[in-house]
């Protein structure tokens, strides 16, 4: 039986880094697949889905700015990055049989929309994934930030952050067997432990709005239908 999804309207944040499977660079198919099977299962059950997925696995605005590449120059190519892998995600969204539409923050009308509030809830209201790329459109914010920016003017339920562990720990638990798992924390919490979930910027947005923040497992195949539905494991961030 398929859980009904306590959250009907969400933003899934994936690293751009997620995309790239068991490879050092670059996209592989085969994870994309798996991701966009995960989404389609979760849209199935219910849910309105939008998304924002990273450029990491391409490029990094801050990696080429400490390589001297002026940092606003710098933050735009990690932007088209993003834009790569929205593309990416959609083509694999349409594989799977799920209509999606991608767009962006900086207008490029020949392979994607431009980014319209009222156009993208449109899309979603018809049973479309929406991904949002090109992060704010603007250098110096990073994809979590759009993330948060996103999830408000979409007026969200909730945010979803696909991570590489299933939840939010005091440390890296790969590197540190001790490290603490937190079932959930205030958006305070977060900010006075410094605890790298997402940036300040995209924690405080998220707290203004009053959007509560999943973090879960990317690989563990169903997660996010069980997310949704309020049964699977992961860290909740909220107020309380």
């Amino acid at each position: 039986m398929t859980p009904t999804p306590k959250y009907r309207r969400v933003l899934l944040k994936v690293s751009g880094e997620a995309l790239m499977g068991g490879g050092q660079f670059g996209i592989d198919v085969a994870t994309v697949d798996r991701i966009a099977s995960d989404v389609k299962e979760a849209h199935d059950a219910g849910s309105q889905i939008c998304m924002v997925i990273g450029g990491g696995n391409i490029f990094r605005g801050l990696a080429g700015a400490a390589k001297g590449i002026d940092r606003a120059t710098a933050d735009y190519m990690g932007m088209l990055a993003t834009v790569m892998n929205a593309l990416a995600m959609q083509a694999a969204l349409e594989r799977a049989g799920l209509p999606s539409r991608v767009q962006s923050a900086i207008p490029m009308s020949t392979v994607c929309e431009p980014y319209v509030r009222r156009r993208a809830i449109r899309h979603m209201e018809k049973g479309r994934v929406v991904i949002f790329a090109a992060g704010t459109g603007n250098p110096f914010f990073t994809t979590d930030t759009a993330a948060a920016l996103r999830a408000a003017e979409m007026s969200c339920d909730a945010m979803l952050k696909a991570t590489n562990v299933d939840g939010v720990y005091s440390a890296d638990p790969k590197k540190d067997p001790k490290a603490e798992r937190y079932d959930s924390l205030s958006y305070h919490d977060v900010l006075a432990k410094n605890l790298q979930v997402m940036d300040a910027s995209a924690i405080s947005l998220s707290r203004e709005n009053r959007i509560p923040i999943l973090v879960f497992s990317l690989h563990d195949q169903g997660a996010l239908r069980q997310v949704l539905a309020g049964r699977g494991r992961a860290t909740i961030i909220e107020e309380k």
